[in-house]
């Protein structure tokens, strides 16, 4: 058989950590065990039924069996820059400041693509989503990590990072509200982000994920809404947590109109943009009533509740995230994120996410997702607590 020797890009991949805990999960289900899955960040329930019924007659539709154009419907972008302006009182030129993207995850990829060379300096935060990492490897930069501490409230210590570094930084990843740690971000912060990338000609990529996942009573805001930050960086939007629709495969980018072009011209060479009818439906979540998300909001809202109201009964300290599904705990002495999160999947059959899986800063956690009923979470709490008792644990 012919030997193929492959670009160095794919060797400089990082490994996908996460895949072994799908296998570990799979081979206690196939075993007859009852696991509750809270490893993963794919949401549960299902697409609001007005955006299905939009794809649905979209899909009826000629006009969108042939090829869309390049760089999205026209309707589609003027639909997110409505969504901005009523949610953020952020205006934005649909036709050069919006790219459609395939997934908020192609353009977190995509962005080191565009604008980092080999050597290139990217910030990123520590811990963080690892596709941020993924981008800066095939492009061949090099990362300085941003450690998310809890005395920080998870928010980078800018004046800790050294000045020789922000000189040669041309990127730097930021995501509030945060995965793994469910923290939020406020103006005050925002605004010293721009006062940095301005000084140090910095391009700010804000991961927007969670945006519409707040809780007691908070809505997170977005980092275009500051002043200046259309001239130093982009936001990019995911329909996947919002709305549900993270099958659906459709996102976008929007902010500083070069970056945005660069974007296009990228995805030009990629793609011929995506199926008509999922734009369509696209449009529809975004203009019509947002009900659906304010119920979802309070569904995970009850769940955080539920779990972290019940761990404290068993005696365990821990706080309720602001924001995103997720739980951040603090893992027993003695144990690191590997070790406890494989103990509580082999004796509560309980899966977590260890938190480093998501850098070196992330090591003493575990990541909880808030992606199940909150019966069931409830059951959870009951079987970690049984695990590892407060007086052993989290205390």
């Amino acid at each position: 058989m012919s030997k193929f020797q492959r670009a160095e890009a794919l060797d400089r991949l990082p490994e996908q950590f996460f895949a072994r805990l799908v296998g570990q999960v799979g081979r206690l289900q196939a075993q007859g065990h009852d696991v509750i899955n809270l490893g993963q960040g794919n949401p549960d329930l299902p697409t609001p039924p007005h955006i299905v019924d939009a794809l649905k007659r979209a899909a009826d539709n000629p006009q969108h069996h042939k090829y869309p154009p390049f760089r999205g419907h026209a309707f589609l972008k003027e639909a997110v820059a409505q969504f901005y302006l009523r949610e953020y009182g952020v205006k934005l030129n649909p036709e050069t400041e919006v790219a459609v993207l395939f997934g908020g995850k192609a353009g977190l990829v995509e962005i080191s693509q565009c604008y980092l060379n080999p050597g290139d300096v990217a910030l990123v935060p520590d811990p963080g989503y690892p596709d941020y990492w993924s981008g800066i490897a095939m492009a061949g930069a090099e990362m300085a990590l941003m450690p998310l501490l809890a005395e920080n409230r998870f928010l980078p210590d800018f004046a800790a990072i050294d000045e020789q570094v922000w000189d040669k930084a041309k990127l730097m990843f930021l995501n509030y509200p945060n995965n793994p740690t469910g923290a939020v971000a406020n103006a005050e912060f925002f605004a010293e982000v721009v006062n940095r990338a301005e000084r140090h000609d910095v391009l700010v990529v804000h991961d927007f994920a969670y945006a519409a996942i707040g809780f007691d009573g908070l809505k997170p805001m977005s980092f275009l809404e500051t002043p200046g930050a259309k001239e130093v960086g982009i936001e990019i939007y995911t329909m996947s947590k919002t709305y549900n629709m993270a099958g659906w495969r459709i996102g976008f980018a929007v902010g500083n109109e070069q970056v945005i072009e660069s974007i296009q011209l990228l995805q030009d060479h990629f793609y011929v943009s995506l199926f008509g009818a999922i734009q369509q439906a696209a449009a529809t979540a975004l203009t019509g009533s947002q009900d659906c998300v304010r119920e979802l909001v309070t569904t995970y809202e009850r769940r955080r509740d539920a779990f972290i109201d019940r761990l404290r009964e068993h005696g365990w300290k821990v706080e309720k995230p602001a924001g995103s599904f997720f739980c951040w705990l603090p893992v027993p002495e003695g144990h690191t994120s590997l070790s406890f999160a494989n103990l509580l999947l082999e004796r509560a059959h309980v899966a977590v996410a260890p938190g480093l899986g998501f850098g070196q800063a992330g090591d003493g956690y575990v990541r909880v997702g808030m992606l199940d009923s909150e019966k069931r979470l409830i059951e959870a709490a009951d079987r970690l607590a049984a695990c590892c008792p407060a007086k052993n644990g989290l205390t």
